[in-house]
């Protein structure tokens, strides 16, 4: 199925209660006692008629099925619940390329997000917000250029380096910790809720 495709199949689902597509299509909410952490991800797979995929974002080929919450706060306005995991970074291939070459440039070309409110818990209402795609262009495409040039100059620096990469990086794209726990020594790239809100409208 192509992206476009699937953007439009997907758009149909805006407005409804996530539990209870998950019951038509016989999809489980809990493994056992846990929580099946890609349950939201499969509904979205049914729906498309696509076989469920193990990877918890399923890669498409030409597309990239991305879910994200959103949550209310206490003055009732919609916000984002957490950054958006992009691609982890791979420190020799990002000091080879430039961002016009880059694989954060080219997931972000290839992501659909669906984003979806949720509670407080798995059980809470859950309803599908918006589906949306990136698009950078303009002055969006030269700011996520300089905070991926920033991660690469840092990498390329022999006095900074890998360990150097931070959150505190980056204006729309942040380098952050992947991984449980503070020990983890992978980083992958975030999008922050400033990048996310240029294409999800919470208002």
């Amino acid at each position: 199925m192509e992206r476009a495709e699937a953007i439009e199949k997907l758009k149909k689902l805006v407005g409804k209660e996530i539990h209870e597509l998950a019951r038509h299509f016989n999809v489980t909410i809990y493994r056992g006692k846990k929580v099946n952490k890609g349950w939201a991800g499969h509904v979205f797979e049914q729906h498309l008629g696509i076989p469920i995929n193990s990877a918890q974002s399923p890669n498409f080929g030409s597309w990239e099925l991305k879910s994200i919450p959103l949550k209310y706060k206490k003055d009732g306005a919609l916000a984002f619940k957490e950054t958006m995991a992009i691609t982890m970074i791979d420190p020799v291939n990002v000091c080879q390329k430039e961002f016009e070459e880059s694989h954060l440039l080219m997931k972000l070309n290839k992501i659909v997000v669906v984003a979806r409110t949720v509670g407080k818990h798995v059980d809470e209402p859950s309803y599908i917000h918006s589906v949306v795609e990136f698009d950078l262009h303009g002055e969006l495409y030269d700011a996520v250029k300089a905070d991926y040039d920033l991660v690469r100059n840092t990498l390329l620096n022999p006095n900074k380096g890998f360990n150097a990469l931070t959150g505190k990086m980056g204006y729309y794209i942040q380098p952050r910790t992947k991984g449980a726990g503070h020990g983890s020594t992978s980083r992958a790239f975030y999008a922050r809720p400033r990048f996310l809100a240029k294409f999800i409208k919470l208002q």
